[in-house]
């Protein structure tokens, strides 16, 4: 059994970077290429000094990056997300909480997660492929890289994620525009960037002040959706849990596809969903970026 020592969360303080920074997508780049080589090596459990080589940095600016990054150092980090740690750990739905105090954390004094207000367009609108609805798109920076953000008039409709390199920002705005053939999409960053700020700066998750949120699908998706909006940060289900809860026990399957048809990643957690058997199974937008959401979550987690 894997563990952390106390002390190794003794100066970690969760630090998330702006999405206004110029340095969240470095940031959220290095992140990523660590945990693709943690993926791979986990197993011998690599020294700081090997992660660091591995990536080109040196170890002071790796952890730098890790502490501001989600509050861990690299090596505690490496030991709370290695897969199959988070395999026995989150079997049968427990909770990053629970798996927080297992690695030695003295446990959280408080808890944070996003607050949202949602509603759903008539199904008319989703059979007519988004026709008649008007659609505000803008890339920005967050921590888990460039962010597409989509929005109504309503509320916040579409999160996505554009990977690095030429290219990207298109793929991820034509997946979004597959969704809704027929909406009209327009360039309007201005508008979408308070939404990041909102989503990714946990400072701003307010009970009082809740995001409201626009969701586009069919009647079951959105029941599903819905589903995914009461599991809490900390905490994981599985498929068929949810289908059990949707009252359709046999549905398994279908729970999954509408589960990857998610529009409004992150928000709508479903990364949050694992196999049966506890495994991180496939996301939409890469598994290495679950991972590491669910990595930045038990930062959080670990906050005072």
């Amino acid at each position: 059994m894997l563990s952390i020592a106390p002390e190794a969360f003794a100066t970690a303080r969760p630090m998330p970077v702006s999405p206004a920074s110029p340095t969240a997508l470095s940031d959220y780049e290095t992140v990523r290429r660590t945990i693709e080589f943690i993926s791979t090596e986990y197993s011998r459990q690599p020294s700081l000094a090997e992660i660091a080589h591995a990536l080109g940095r040196s170890e002071e600016a790796l952890t730098a990056v890790f502490r501001r990054w989600s509050g861990l150092t690299p090596k505690a980090f490496l030991q709370a997300v290695t897969i199959d740690h988070a395999r026995r750990l989150l079997a049968d739905g427990a909770s990053l909480l629970d798996a927080a105090y297992e690695v030695g954390l003295s446990g959280p004094s408080r808890l944070h997660d996003l607050f949202v207000k949602h509603e759903a367009v008539s199904p008319g609108s989703y059979k007519a492929k988004g026709e008649g609805i008007d659609l505000a798109y803008g890339f920005h920076p967050t921590p888990f890289g460039l962010t597409l953000v989509v929005a109504t008039e309503r509320g916040l409709a579409g999160i996505g994620f554009a990977e690095p390199g030429e290219g990207g920002e298109a793929a991820a705005l034509s997946d979004m525009r597959r969704r809704w053939p027929k909406a009209i999409f327009t360039p309007d960053p201005d508008r979408t960037r308070e939404y990041a700020m909102r989503i990714f700066e946990p400072e701003n998750w307010r009970c009082e002040r809740p995001l409201r949120i626009v969701m586009i699908g069919t009647d079951f998706e959105i029941r599903v959706w819905e589903t995914l909006l009461s599991i809490p940060l900390g905490q994981a289900t599985t498929y068929s849990d949810i289908a059990a809860r949707i009252g359709a026990p046999k549905a398994a399957r279908a729970v999954g596809a509408a589960v990857g048809r998610n529009p409004i990643s992150f928000v709508v957690p479903c990364h949050r969903v694992l196999g049966k058997s506890g495994a991180l199974t496939g996301y939409h937008w890469g598994i290495t970026r679950k991972r590491a959401m669910l990595g930045w979550e038990c930062g959080l987690l670990a906050r005072e």
